[in-house]
């Protein structure tokens, strides 16, 4: 079942996270800040992860809720002119149901499963990915023309965010602005504008 991704409005992008040597090593973010940014856009907290691959780096425009509470981002290689997205989502990864889900959108073609360690690398048509199995959930970090090797990178350094990182991943509540207030809504009855013309109008 293909799985949409609801990113975040414009207004709130922040320059890319850029790719950085070391990041697994930094501090976590605040648990009980990760959880309310998480938790306002839908974005169940444990499904919050991000990754580092040489050559790539954060669009950050591309966050979002995958699926029904997952979470999603897009790492953009500006030379090589490749995405390589990661998608966190509930469920399991076997052996036997490796073969039977879908890699990424991709909708041709049957799913190959190779065990790798600890991940899976899976691929269907042009699209390839590591898979990494959780707790409950499954990590993807994939792409179309993106090399194994990158991608298992990729895998291999996926992690839960620095305080640095969720920064630029989950802006604070404060930093996504208020809503537009409109003058035409009236404050009582059904909400419609009030298009009324006064005297003289």
């Amino acid at each position: 079942m293909i799985r949409t991704v609801r990113a975040l409005p414009v207004l709130l992008l922040l320059p890319a996270l850029a790719v950085a040597c070391g990041t697994e090593t930094a501090a976590g973010a605040d648990p009980g800040e990760l959880a309310s940014r998480a938790s306002a856009l839908g974005i169940a907290p444990e499904h919050v992860y991000v990754t580092d691959a040489s050559g790539y780096t954060l669009a950050q425009q591309s966050v979002g809720v995958f699926g029904d509470d997952g979470f999603s981002a897009v790492y953009v290689s500006q030379k090589e002119g490749k995405h390589l997205q990661l998608s966190v989502d509930r469920g399991s990864m076997t052996a036997e149901s490796c073969p039977e889900q879908p890699v990424g959108d991709s909708s041709g073609g049957s799913t190959t499963c190779v065990r790798d360690g600890d991940f899976w690398f899976r691929s269907a048509g042009e699209r390839r990915e590591f898979a990494v199995p959780k707790e409950g959930f499954v990590i993807h970090l994939g792409g179309e023309g993106v090399p194994r090797d990158v991608l298992r990178e990729a895998a291999e350094n996926v992690h839960r965010p620095s305080a640095e990182e969720l920064d630029a991943l989950l802006p604070p509540a404060a930093d996504r602005g208020e809503p537009v207030e409109r003058g035409d809504l009236p404050s009582e009855g059904d909400g419609a504008p009030d298009n009324s013309v006064g005297e003289g109008g």
